[in-house]
């Protein structure tokens, strides 16, 4: 969740005048001094490798949300906005691939820096939830494994994100093998359909990024908690209503105190 006011020279409006915030406005002033306006939705992410079944445990915990009252938005990376879905298949179709992994980490952040500028802010301002499927984590695991200096990657986030974190970040962690098993299964289903960029890559790459996950949420256990996600998926989304309800507190009284804030 952020804080604080817009910046005057419109800096946050797309991802170009994004760039030009580090110039003008430098990163801390993105969002003002944090007294002109409070952000009341609550944003969390999904993270976690190939098949780990993100996709499903959000669309599980947007139906809880909503029959709790809360409006919720879903969204995912790289896209969630008209300019970064353009971005997404240039990415995942394996056409950046040859420009090297940096240039895939600044298309990346670029995809996002619009993706929150478009879709998260502004459900932020109307008050609602957004569960987005992949945020900064997965730049900091993918690109980080394909050996993109941290540094580096700090420098585009702060160009792309700025002073936006998670409420709450839920790696769903599942073994490789089965993943892989996961997504042969996905693919039968759906008649072959090609895997993606990703997707395609080795067992001890997506093996090193599952290690990568595991030790963002030991460096940040206050934002990250892990889901077993070999489990059966009522399971999973069992575990996760009940984290999500112990790291935010209790769903109904979340929406009647941000109602009643909207009231007064």
């Amino acid at each position: 969740m952020v804080t604080g006011g817009r910046c005057p020279y419109k800096c946050e409006t797309n991802w170009q005048g994004r760039i030009a915030a580090t110039w003008i406005c430098g990163v801390s002033g993105w969002f003002g001094d944090g007294k002109d306006t409070i952000l009341r939705g609550q944003f969390i992410t999904f993270e976690g490798g190939e098949g780990a079944g993100k996709s499903t445990q959000i669309s599980r915990l947007a139906d809880y949300l909503r029959r709790c009252g809360v409006d919720v938005v879903i969204t995912r990376e790289p896209g969630g906005s008209p300019g970064a879905e353009a971005v997404r298949h240039v990415l995942l179709s394996g056409a950046a691939e040859a420009l090297g992994p940096e240039t895939e980490a600044i298309l990346f952040s670029a995809a996002r820096a619009d993706h929150i500028a478009q879709t998260i802010e502004p459900a932020f301002h109307a008050g609602k939830w957004v569960l987005c499927d992949r945020f900064i984590d997965s730049t900091r695991v993918y690109q980080g494994e394909s050996g993109v200096q941290p540094a580096f990657l700090k420098k585009l986030e702060a160009v792309a994100v700025g002073r936006l974190s998670p409420d709450l970040t839920l790696i769903v962690d599942i073994p490789p093998r089965l993943g892989f098993k996961r997504i042969a299964g996905r693919d039968e289903l759906s008649g072959g359909a090609e895997k993606d960029r990703f997707e395609r890559e080795t067992l001890e790459i997506h093996s090193n990024r599952r290690d990568r996950y595991l030790d963002i949420a030991r460096a940040e256990p206050e934002r990250c908690a892990v889901v077993d996600g070999s489990r059966k998926p009522d399971e999973v989304a069992e575990a996760i209503i009940e984290i999500v309800e112990t790291r935010l507190g209790p769903i109904a009284e979340s929406v009647t105190s941000s109602r009643d804030g909207v009231r007064s």
